[in-house]
């Protein structure tokens, strides 16, 4: 990655030397218009030569210029991308918040709500669950959306189906079986997630026919748009408030922002 940055970064000052270059080219031509000479040819091959090896030695003497571009560049992207994943969560405040293909955990009426897009099968998410106990259990006021968002190959999509099917016929004990999968051992497949499904009281008939419902793949579908519009291409991702906090950041790190937008 330091290697793209850096070429990136070059290519950007190279792109200023490009510049330079065209303005004495056009002054040259200028030149030539009005006194056609060939004199000017060579003058503008030496200029090219000049300039050149001027940005050349300027880069080799200051390399630290190129770090310099690609940490300006990269603080203007990320502010653009801030700004308009905003808009969007402002544009689909009750997909992303109040969708009733989501499970909800902790306080249904909070006054904070984390919104998480996770995959059974992602490491990270796994190790993010705890952050997420430790967190309902210390704040009251705190509300959980998780948003079903497999994108961990076949295994995880038909293990997300278990999940949704359950989901909709004992919603009661769905932390339950979301804790079990997730913190579960192995890679989570429709056979484990069906496995602790009917442990936990299910009819396997009974989700196996609601596994083909239409409104289970229209949730997934409705999701992958939410991530497609918030630039969300990896698990886990929050959003909280009005920024998408991509990565398992911490129970303490989440903590903080919750409490800043508590604060404001």
């Amino acid at each position: 990655m330091a290697k793209v940055a850096l070429i990136g970064a070059t290519a950007g000052l190279v792109g200023l030397a490009a510049l330079a270059l065209g303005y004495q080219a056009g002054r040259t031509t200028g030149l030539v218009a009005s006194a056609p000479d060939t004199t000017a040819v060579t003058a503008s091959t030496t200029d090219r030569v000049e300039i050149e090896g001027i940005v050349r030695n300027y880069l080799i003497n200051n390399p630290e210029v190129m770090l310099e571009v690609q940490t300006a560049l990269n603080t203007k992207q990320e502010a653009a991308q801030k700004e308009a994943s905003t808009q969007v969560i402002g544009e689909n405040k009750d997909k992303i918040f109040q969708s009733s293909n989501d499970a909800v955990f902790g306080n249904p009426k909070g006054d904070v709500t984390i919104v998480e897009f996770f995959d059974y099968n992602c490491g990270y998410c796994k190790k993010a669950l705890p952050d997420m106990d430790a967190l309902l259990q210390s704040d009251p006021n705190l509300r959980f959306v998780m948003k079903e968002f497999p994108i961990l190959g076949a295994d995880s999509t038909r293990a997300h189906m278990v999940a949704k099917a359950f989901k909709a016929v004992m919603p009661e004990k769905y932390l339950e079986f979301h804790r079990d999968l997730l913190g579960g051992e192995g890679r989570a497949t429709e056979a484990s997630a069906m496995a602790i499904a009917v442990r936990l009281g299910a009819s396997e008939a009974q989700i196996r026919e609601k596994m083909n419902s239409p409104e289970i793949s229209q949730s997934f579908r409705d999701t992958y748009d939410l991530a497609n519009s918030l630039s969300i291409t990896g698990t886990p991702s929050y959003v909280v408030g009005t920024e998408v906090v991509p990565g398992a950041l911490g129970a303490d790190a989440l903590a903080e922002r919750i409490s800043h937008i508590r604060n404001k």
